[in-house]
């Protein structure tokens, strides 16, 4: 069965689960991969790079948008499988490498009960290296880091800058509608806002780690959500560009 699909020239989606995505962008020297998913997930997405005509030595780098279970379990064997260097924002790191959230990583309750359970631990995977804020990553093809914190300190969201491409990882959701993750799974919930007030207007294309993607015209659903949002939101409603 077939699981990926082009969202923009040279970025490919691919559900790793039926609730799940990452992202592969095509790059200088090979695809750059944005989010693993569960420790199953790395069968899926090798498959679907060998149903693009490439191999798993292909995959250069992975860029973790945060350090999340559903997003980082799989990235340990992944990297054994493929030789990529695994990349994360350095405040996130540390859990990364721990295998697991910590509790101050979650502001409520549910969400420290459910860390507790083994299955959403992962293999300690030490980072080969960090992105940070306004970094355009090496061979990426202009794929610019913007750091959004509160679902995690080190969230991040990427642009790819060529086809106005946002990889929003879980600063949104889109399950039927566009969202905010639930609070309690958030480790700042209310700086989420903030942080979205930095996304670019000019979108053309919108990923998202849980939902389906949004493209043309349909991005204008993101920004009227924005606008949806207490205090923090950003300013009067642009003209959509592109």
């Amino acid at each position: 069965m077939t699981t990926h699909q082009q969202i923009a020239p040279g970025i490919t989606r691919i559900a790793t689960t039926p609730q799940d995505n990452a992202f592969l962008v095509d790059g200088d020297d090979g695809f750059t991969l944005v989010d693993v998913g569960w420790a199953k997930a790395p069968s899926a997405l090798l498959n679907a790079v060998a149903e693009l005509g490439r191999k798993p030595s292909d995959i250069r780098r992975v860029i973790l948008t945060h350090a999340h279970p559903d997003h980082v379990q799989g990235a340990a064997g992944l990297r054994r499988r493929t030789g990529a260097r695994i990349l994360i924002h350095d405040a996130d790191r540390p859990w990364l490498e721990a295998g697991r959230v910590p509790p101050e990583g979650r502001s409520g309750r549910a969400g420290r009960l459910l860390d507790r359970l083994p299955k959403l631990h992962w293999a300690p995977c030490p980072a080969d290296g960090t992105v940070t804020d306004g970094e355009v990553v090496d061979g990426s093809n202009g794929l610019r880091v913007i750091h959004t914190p509160g679902h995690s300190p080190g969230h991040i969201v990427l642009l790819h800058e060529p086809t106005r491409t946002a990889l929003m990882g879980d600063a949104v959701f889109h399950r039927g509608d566009l969202a905010l993750g639930p609070a309690a799974l958030a480790a700042d919930p209310a700086l989420r806002i903030e942080s979205l007030a930095r996304l670019p207007h000019d979108l053309r294309t919108i990923g998202f780690a849980h939902g389906t993607p949004l493209a043309g015209a349909d991005t204008d659903a993101l920004r009227r959500f924005l606008h949806t949002l207490p205090d923090g939101s950003p300013g009067p409603l642009p003209e959509r560009s592109g």
